[in-house]
């Protein structure tokens, strides 16, 4: 019987995989997700390099009180990797969801996300 962690990185190559034949050279909105936190970043896979990131961690989100791990907090997360990508020039993306199943704060994020600018 294989192990929780590969049946997650399976699912998560098979994801990646089916975005690189479908994503046309737009940048990735990659989303992480833990139990305390939610970070996503727009990739560029076409140079290897992070476009644009939002975090739970970073000071001015973890000053005001609230959990990171709440769909509350992945909302923000979202429009601001949206406010983010578009200073960066980017506003169309390929959503990459991970091993994570869409709902509850990776929904949350990728809604925000679209009402932020992004397309995807």
């Amino acid at each position: 019987m294989a192990s929780q962690q590969g049946l997650q990185e399976r699912r998560r190559q098979r994801l990646r995989f089916q975005l690189r034949r479908k994503s046309g050279g737009r940048p990735r909105l990659s989303v992480f997700r833990s139990s305390k936190h939610i970070h996503a970043q727009i990739i560029d896979d076409a140079q290897g390099r992070t476009l644009a990131s939002a975090s739970t961690l970073e000071k001015e989100l973890r000053g005001n009180g609230t959990s990171g791990a709440n769909v509350d907090a992945a909302s923000v997360i979202g429009k601001l990797i949206a406010e983010r990508g578009l200073a960066a020039g980017v506003t169309a993306v390929v959503f990459d969801r991970g091993a994570y199943v869409y709902h509850g704060r990776v929904k949350a994020l990728a809604e925000a996300a679209r009402e932020g600018g992004l397309s995807f």
